[in-house]
């Protein structure tokens, strides 16, 4: 009886060692696919910003049409993310477009003297601090995952001051706004790596917008100050 209770408790570890295993090794692999589609929405939001440089006047004049495409876009995303084939077609389509709409940003800064340096700088800026954060947030004990009704609080205000600002046209408020901004975006990348790593998404695809949108927000607010500093000089 004895021997008989060792191999059920030996065959029960090993039951238990192959389901770790296989969970991890679950894991690893959406956490790999979900970097993959977080690089490949980068080049793609690339493509759209390079498209649109060329065509700012029109993209300026049809930008509340496209803020809703791309809207449109993302909603249409999230209810097709288990959807193979036609999840990536929208993710693309969504990045592409949110690339276009930040064609007349980037044409204004651009225009500024040393403005493709401050585009430099701050896609700079906002690299070293992605893979800063994201690697911070693997590694610490700390639980950041907890932070998610706070910032939703914060993205709300920030929203919504952003809206006024557009009435206000108040250069201290935008910086205001972008600081705040960065700030929170960067509190966002700790919160969504940990949900990644953590198992927390349904689907790679959710993971990978998630990160895509922390990174594009975060490089819009540090080109703002970048941009409000630099028209200061």
């Amino acid at each position: 009886m004895g021997l008989y209770d060792r191999n059920y408790i030996n065959n029960q570890a090993q039951e238990q060692t192959f389901e770790q295993t296989k969970s991890k090794s679950s894991l690893g692999l959406f956490i790999k696919q979900t970097y993959q589609l977080f690089a490949a929405s980068l080049f793609a939001a690339s493509a759209g910003a390079y498209v649109g440089i060329g065509m700012a006047e029109i993209i300026s004049s049809w930008f509340f049409g496209l803020v809703i495409l791309e809207f449109g876009l993302l909603f249409g995303l999230y209810a097709a993310k288990k959807k193979a084939g036609i999840n990536l077609i929208l993710l693309f389509g969504f990045t592409f477009i949110s690339g276009l709409t930040l064609a007349p940003l980037l044409t204004s800064i651009l225009g500024m003297a040393g403005g493709a340096s401050i585009v430099a700088n701050a896609f700079m800026l906002t690299t070293v601090a992605f893979g800063g954060l994201s690697m911070f947030a693997m590694n610490t004990k700390r639980d950041f995952s907890v932070m998610g009704k706070m910032l939703f609080i914060t993205l709300i205000v920030v929203v919504v001051a952003s809206l006024m600002n557009i009435f206000f046209q108040s250069s201290i408020m935008q910086l205001v706004i972008a600081s705040i901004s960065a700030i929170l975006f960067s509190a966002f990348i700790l919160y969504d790596t940990q949900n990644i790593i953590k198992g927390h998404y349904e689907t790679p695809i959710e993971g990978a917008i998630a990160l895509y949108l922390d990174f594009l927000n975060l490089f819009v607010a540090l080109l703002q100050i970048l941009g409000i500093f630099g028209r200061d000089e």
